[in-house]
């Protein structure tokens, strides 16, 4: 990653390094994507069950797919291909939850 940190991850006992576009989530890469992997599972749950999708719920996932983005770019001169690898499965979970619901013709609830 790029050598610019924001601190270190808030979830004890991890003392990984938080990336600049993580800074707000105050969590490091890792944690990030564990979370985001869990969102996107609980989300395409919500749709085989047939149930809406909330607006606050897409806009995260959406912050997701550009926080995956992001890191990729601020990791590109030093690609660890471990995180590499999960992001972009993260970035093609994302885009299969889209397709899905596309197909399915799941609503994503109202737009506000």
């Amino acid at each position: 990653m790029n050598a610019t940190i924001a601190g270190i991850c808030r979830r004890a006992p991890c003392t990984n390094p938080i990336p600049p576009s993580l800074a707000t989530e105050q969590m490091c890469l890792d944690h990030f994507l564990d979370e985001a992997f869990l969102r996107s599972d609980q989300i395409m749950q919500r749709f085989r069950e047939g149930n809406t999708i909330d607006p606050p719920i897409l806009e995260r996932l959406l912050a997701d797919a550009l926080t995956v983005v992001t890191n990729l770019e601020e990791g590109a001169a030093e690609p660890k291909p471990k995180e590499r690898d999960r992001m972009l499965e993260l970035l093609l979970s994302l885009a299969n939850l889209h397709e899905y619901a596309a197909h399915h013709s799941i609503s994503l609830g109202p737009v506000s």
